[in-house]
């Protein structure tokens, strides 16, 4: 449940009807809340892909950045410190969230209370909790809430979801998903404390996290490997393939996680793992998750000729996806897939296929959405889903408990240590959501 005015049904009814009904033809108004590379790389493909799209408002905490992307969207765009003040600008239909990702939930849930659709980068959220009262505000004030996982918007998952689904590679009982680079030796490296850069409101950046001093490896590209504002690898580059691995098999959570990881080479700043590695067992097949910073390889072992491999023949994708039938092997990742038939194997044949980044397909699946009202590739409801198996492989490595999970409940049986771990305090006054 949400505090304070979002519980009334008075304040839902407002926020719908301050939102405008746009017909086919209208102009899209878009807010840009977080305006870092990532941001404003969505924000191109978003706007240039559709047509009637226009970002007609900005915020960032960091005025460098606002004033990059508010010259970028044009000479009218308004530029705001607190994505608040964006809010309240009647003309905005939708907003696209690129903040870190300790601001999504709050960022969302204002969104959706001010009747605004939202499309809100992955991880969904840094806790589970947040999570679910991300999807609580969606339904309740009737939004459109698209999640930035892009492979739900990939025609070839889709293909191998119906393929492995009706048994054409035989029985799957295992799957393997993998992000691999090598960072070493030195990592983010080691940074020390000191004041913020010009133009920087440190304190609203840290938002609902602790207060802490200024460090730049807490900042910008750096900030996912400290636990207060991200996950690390497996709920930035993980994130997208565990989903995927839901999406194509079918299910929607596991019911026993286990994990081991830690740092064990790098000697740099961050607080998550440098290698991680996460068992989930669902009631049919078992998952496995590696996360590895200390290693470029990946799957590897690979026949030369397409995307995967550079000009050098080097293996030069190392992500991805292993689904191990009785029949054949799909590898499959966001540029392409690959069929590899077992030996006895009569009815699937090998082969390969290089396919379109998906990114822009997904911002029109959010555009279209928006004006058809009908629900997204990945709404919020998938996106929770998703986000949750990443959120939950950290909560198993850091406990170092076999977890069993109730989905239903979202709630782990008899670990209270494990449950703690599901939510957050959130450092007023920005503790909007009941997290508990």
């Amino acid at each position: 449940m949400i505090r304070r005015n979002f519980i009334a049904t008075a304040a839902a009814a407002t926020a719908v009807s301050a939102s405008r009904v746009l017909g086919a033809n209208d102009r899209l108004n878009i807010g840009l809340i977080g305006c870092g590379g990532r941001g404003r790389f969505v924000a191109r493909h978003m706007r240039d892909a559709s047509t009637n799209v226009a970002y007609t408002a900005v915020a960032d905490v960091y005025t460098k950045n606002a004033d990059i992307a508010c010259n970028w969207a044009g000479p009218d765009a308004k530029s705001f410190t607190d994505f608040r003040r964006l809010l309240d600008l009647k003309d905005i239909d939708a907003v696209h969230i690129a903040t870190p990702d300790h601001w999504h939930a709050i960022a969302t849930v204002l969104a959706c209370e001010a009747g605004k659709d939202v499309y809100v980068e992955k991880p969904t959220s840094l806790t589970l909790r947040e999570g679910r009262a991300m999807v609580t505000a969606a339904r309740r004030y009737n939004r459109i809430v698209q999640v930035g996982t892009q492979h739900r918007s990939a025609p070839h998952f889709q293909k191998i979801a119906e393929m492995i689904q009706r048994g054409d590679i035989g029985q799957v009982k295992f799957v393997r998903v993998w992000n691999y680079a090598n960072q070493t030796p030195d990592g983010i490296g080691r940074k020390p404390v000191q004041p913020p850069p010009d133009g920087l409101d440190w304190d609203m950046y840290l938002g609902p996290s602790p207060s802490v001093p200024f460090n730049p490896n807490r900042f910008l590209g750096s900030f996912r490997y400290f636990w207060d504002y991200s996950g690390g690898y497996i709920t930035d580059f993980g994130n997208h393939r565990l989903d995927t691995m839901q999406q194509i098999m079918g299910v929607t959570a596991p019911r026993v996680i286990s994990a081991v990881g830690g740092k064990y080479v790098i000697k740099d700043d961050r607080e998550t793992p440098d290698f991680l590695t996460v068992t989930y067992e669902y009631d049919n097949f078992i998952a496995t998750y590696e996360g590895s910073n200390l290693n470029g390889y990946g799957m590897g072992g690979r026949t030369p000729g397409h995307k995967y491999y550079n000009a050098r023949g080097e293996w030069d994708q190392p992500n991805g996806i292993a689904f191990y039938g009785t029949e054949a092997t799909i590898i499959a990742e966001r540029i392409g897939w690959e069929i590899f038939p077992e030996p006895r194997a009569t009815k699937v044949k090998r082969m390969w296929e290089n396919v379109e980044e998906p990114t822009r397909a997904h911002t029109i699946n959010f555009v279209d959405c928006v004006r058809s009202r009908k629900p997204p590739n990945a709404d919020i409801e998938i996106g929770h889903r998703g986000t949750s198996i990443a959120l939950l492989g950290n909560i198993a490595m850091k406990t170092g408990q076999k977890l069993h999970w109730d989905p239903q409940k979202e709630d782990f049986e008899n670990a209270p240590d494990a449950s703690a771990l599901l939510t957050r305090p959130l450092r007023k006054p920005w503790n909007l959501i009941q997290l508990s």
